[in-house]
């Protein structure tokens, strides 16, 4: 038999399964504004939070839930291997959409000093150059909130084209609102809206994440095969279970606001 801790966490990671579940039967055909506004003013009030890399496709969902509510916490994850552009990147859309709660998460620096003194991890293991960069912090900027958004889309890549618009992650609900959307539909919403491209998007990197781990993407690939190019890597591990295992060891449920 379980400790009662662990059925604790263990009953509480079922409800959150059953509570995706039955999101996504419900709303997992809306639109993704009514998704973005459902989530923020009625499902998850005060307990939510959008995570962005301030990448290539980045704008759409940003744009979206400035439109809605530009005071939503958004977490941006500073590597410290980021290309300079992302950071401008970055830059120019908090300051075109006014976004006023953008939150810089960093890796933890004794945890850095101890697994990458050097900074040159990424070279000899980038599971675990992964797991202190972007990982651990990650699942520390979300583990105050009950749910949080991303930017995922299932023509991405092959490991994504199932992808819900809401699942469970631990005891927690990750929502992806734009997963049904084509690349298309990114584009023609760009359009529209005057959203600005990542400056390196002009030279063929069509999902931007650190420096050395990323390369442009040929004619006809997946967005996601300039990621860890030539490595049997396609996930840096905060959208699989590494995040989850994190976070079995952060409070249940709490407020980030």
């Amino acid at each position: 038999m379980l400790p009662p801790d662990a059925q604790s966490r263990a009953g509480v990671e079922r409800e959150a399964r059953e509570e995706a579940a039955a999101l996504q039967a419900r709303y997992g055909r809306l639109e993704p504004e009514l998704v973005i506004e459902l989530c923020i003013d009625r499902l998850f009030a005060e307990e939510i939070a959008v995570v962005s890399s301030f990448g290539a496709e980045s704008a759409v969902l940003l744009h979206m839930i400035s439109e809605i509510d530009r005071t939503l916490p958004v977490q941006f994850l500073d590597t410290g291997k980021h290309f300079s552009g992302t950071h401008d990147h970055r830059e120019a859309l908090v300051a075109m959409l006014d976004l006023v709660d953008v939150r810089i998460v960093e890796p933890d620096p004794d945890l850095l000093g101890t697994a990458d003194p050097v900074g040159m991890l990424f070279a000899q293991n980038t599971d675990a150059c992964c797991n202190v960069r972007k990982v651990e912090p990650m699942a520390r900027a979300i583990a105050p909130f009950r749910a949080w958004m991303t930017g995922r889309k299932r023509y991405q890549s092959a490991t994504r084209t199932a992808l819900p618009v809401f699942e469970a992650v631990g005891s927690r609900v990750r929502i992806n609102p734009l997963a049904r959307w084509r690349a298309q539909d990114v584009d023609i919403y760009k359009t529209i809206h005057r959203l600005p491209d990542h400056p390196l998007s002009a030279e063929g990197y069509r999902s931007i994440g650190c420096q050395p781990c990323t390369k442009p993407v040929a004619d006809g690939g997946d967005d996601r095969d300039g990621r860890w190019a030539g490595m049997d890597k396609i996930e840096c591990g905060i959208h699989l279970g590494g995040l989850g295992r994190v976070l079995d060891a952060a409070p249940l449920r709490g407020s980030g606001r």
